[in-house]
């Protein structure tokens, strides 16, 4: 089975329409599948639903379907560095659907082990129970919370060998890992692909059958969200 491709819009190609939803890896701007959300907005599909932990910031990561007016509804845990997300929002034009981090990740992760749904003590008596059905359990109360699937994954990973094969770097792992299991095609963009028997397989964070396909997208321009910088002491 082939699975690197040339680039992003040749690896999403076949796998795009209207309304579909979208497990996207990263938090904040670190290990965001920047080349695939680039070819998402470029293809003009529109009314996506996509379950990641943020949505980038304004005109960058996922904060750039914002701008295009490509999402209909996020499924978010932190959302408070995007102003057009604010905007939406408040008007009413973006649908949300807040989860607290823990229960995302847990979301994916039992989507992408077959599970449709899970009890969790997170949420009860805020919002986020609202209209969700609980239970007790020795005297506590849980929330249900169902599991993710979603019709495409996109991530982005460190190194991959030729047959997907796929570790993250440091803290980049982040949201990627469960992201890439609960999406029916999972696609990968990565800095580097090194030959079978290249890696660890020790080291190996997201197994071949996993990823379907798989891009090359360096060299990356390393983003940061927020630079403060102590200014100089005069001697």
């Amino acid at each position: 089975m082939k699975k690197i491709y040339s680039d992003a819009t040749a690896a999403l190609d076949g796998l795009l329409h209207d309304g579909m939803t979208i497990a996207a890896g990263g938090f904040g701007l670190c290990g965001i599948p920047e080349r695939l959300i680039d070819a998402i907005v470029a293809s003009g599909v529109k009314d996506l639903t996509i379950a990641s932990n943020n949505a980038g910031i304004d005109n960058e990561g996922l904060g750039k379907l914002l701008r295009t007016r490509q999402v209909k509804k996020m499924i978010s845990s932190y959302v408070g560095e995007n102003k057009e997300f604010e905007r939406q929002f408040l008007a009413g034009e973006l649908e949300v659907e807040f989860c607290p981090q823990g229960t995302l990740a847990e979301r994916m992760r039992a989507g992408g082990a077959g599970i449709p749904g899970f009890y969790t003590k997170t949420g009860v008596g805020t919002v986020v129970a609202e209209g969700k059905e609980l239970k007790e359990f020795d005297g506590e109360t849980y929330v249900l919370e169902r599991g993710i699937r979603a019709d495409l994954s996109i991530v982005k990973g460190w190194k991959a060998d030729e047959l997907g094969n796929l570790m993250f770097r440091k803290t980049a792992r982040n949201f990627n890992q469960p992201a890439a299991t609960c999406g029916k095609i999972c696609v990968a963009e990565v800095e580097e692909i090194v030959p079978v028997g290249s890696l660890d397989p020790d080291c190996i964070h997201l197994p071949s059958i996993y990823v379907k396909r798989m891009i090359s997208g360096a060299p990356y321009d390393k983003k940061i969200e927020f630079r403060t910088v102590r200014e100089r002491e005069t001697a």
